[in-house]
């Protein structure tokens, strides 16, 4: 849970300092640099000094339990300029660089900005300086410490040598080279308005950003600890995953879980009749060879012994199910949701992604009101998770049938972009679906859809970017979606 990012935090407040553990070796081979002017070198970086290497490790593990250190990076890829300026990318802010040595000339500017020798940079705030320093001399570091310049909240990167300017810059300037490459790959592999629509998202330089509109918390000891729990079974199939996440989650909402393959429903070693849940994960059943989730749906349509015990599981009135990416195609060929009934050629899907791209990103979703039993009390919040999909795009031919489920409630997930607003946009909505639709419930709200991946985000380390204004949240809010279907156990009870 103390993880430290290279993303700079509080631009305009905040230093940097340059921890060297290299004994001040500056070698160019194979590095980055020597590349560029096709050369190979003649010495590449090494671990000279072992203890030294680890007392500097010790040091940046003392600093991080300390919380001493707001954001980090090593040298190691790229030299210590591109260190920097990564930091400054993520951050999306500027940098003011005073390098040491007034008397650098130009040739050793370049050793020492661009060696790939072991060495971190450590963003901190001023009232710190004194402790980190402290703990610094306490690792024998000190005279391998640099204090190097400090961050600004103007967009700029000016680098100093002394007297000598190296660089003035405006940052997102620098940061489009720095992505050219990658976005000029995209633009071969990829649709290129997808391409260009990322690139433009990057250089605006907006962010993600996320609101709660409830308070998170764990679920009770009593719930943990009961005799008796609600059973859910996890469905896997051939090619699908996140069966392990799936079973996690609903274990710390007070479930029991149980792990149950199709083969097992099949042969009939396992009933339905015996689970108040049903999860369908995600995944790539028969490697989505037949398409989006087909296989997998057409065991269970196809199928007259599952087909009973999935039909029986769905007209009883004390079950749920949940189906996440792979299991939320399954739910909607299977026409769980939105309602049963809907004619095939107008039971909504979901299809190739608009990128033509497998999809694997950290978004922004916001909870509409609904009947959703996992999402009460959720509405209203703004909340990062992931999708990881090559066809997830929410695909509706008969607009009529979109204007029902949007009146009842029934797409309770939206895809949203930096302003919380729904959007149609790429990458905000990394699958082009029409008006951000991202997650299916069904009227009475029991059965949930969702292409994203709550299980992959129910503990608060599993996030990539956690705000800063979260600090005091210590559980993530994504548990609640487990925890709301225990809930709703507990208040309906079991058909005999």
């Amino acid at each position: 849970t103390r993880t430290v990012t290279p993303d700079l935090k509080q631009p305009g407040s905040s230093r940097l300092m340059f921890i060297d553990l290299s004994g001040g070796s500056s070698r160019l081979g194979g590095s980055a640099l020597a590349q560029v002017y096709n050369q190979v070198g003649h010495e590449a970086p090494d671990v000279d000094d072992p203890a030294l290497l680890r007392r500097g490790f010790e040091a940046a593990q003392a600093l991080i339990k300390e919380n001493l250190v707001l954001a980090g990076h090593d040298r190691s890829d790229g030299g210590l300029i591109t260190c920097l300026l990564e930091m400054a990318f993520s951050g999306n802010c500027g940098l003011e660089l005073r390098l040491a040595d007034p008397q650098l000339p130009g040739a050793d500017v370049l050793h020492y900005l661009f060696n790939e020798e072991l060495g971190l940079a450590i963003e901190y705030l001023p009232r710190d300086e004194t402790a980190i320093r402290n703990i610094l001399a306490e690792h024998g570091l000190n005279a391998h410490c640099h204090l190097i310049g400090s961050t600004t909240a103007e967009k700029r990167i000016t680098v100093r040598c002394g007297d000598q300017l190296v660089l003035s810059e405006d940052m997102p300037t620098l940061r489009d080279v720095w992505q050219e490459t990658s976005f000029q790959l995209e633009r071969l592999q990829s649709n290129p308005e997808c391409a260009a629509a990322a690139r433009r998202s990057v250089q605006s330089g907006s962010g993600l950003r996320f609101r709660l509109s409830f308070e998170p918390a764990p679920s009770s000891e009593q719930e943990l600890r009961a005799s008796h729990k609600p059973r859910v079974a996890i469905l896997r199939e051939e090619g699908t995953n996140g069966d392990r996440e799936m079973a996690a989650a609903f274990f710390l909402a007070g479930f029991e879980p149980w792990d149950i393959t199709m083969t097992d429903l099949a042969e009939g070693r396992i009933s339905l009749n015996d689970f108040r849940g049903v999860a369908f994960c995600g995944g790539f059943s028969y490697g989505d060879v037949l398409d989006a989730g087909k296989g997998w749906g057409g065991v269970i349509r196809f199928n007259p012994r599952i087909r009973q015990e999935f039909d029986s599981f769905y007209s009883r009135p004390d079950t749920f199910s949940l189906g996440v990416c792979n299991g939320c195609q399954v739910m909607a060929i299977l026409g769980w949701v939105p309602w049963p009934g809907i004619e095939s050629i107008r039971q909504p899907r979901f299809v190739l992604n608009r990128s033509a791209m497998f999809e694997s990103r950290f978004v922004g979703v916001k909870v509409l009101p609904g009947p959703s039993i996992f999402l009460q009390g959720m509405e209203d919040s703004v909340l990062g998770i992931w999708v990881a999909h090559g066809e997830g795009c929410f695909l509706c031919t008969d607009e009529s049938l979109v204007q029902e489920i949007q009146r009842r409630g029934l797409a309770p997930l939206r895809f949203v972009d930096a302003s919380a607003s729904v959007t149609e946009q790429y990458p905000a909505n990394p699958n082009g679906s029409t008006l951000g639709i991202t997650a299916l419930s069904s009227a009475d709200g029991r059965h949930l859809a969702l292409m994203p991946h709550p299980e992959r985000v129910f503990l608060p380390w599993q996030w990539p970017y956690w705000p800063g204004e979260w600090s005091k949240v210590k559980t993530s809010p994504w548990l609640r979606l487990f925890q709301n279907a225990r809930t709703w156990c507990d208040s309906s009870q079991p058909s005999t």
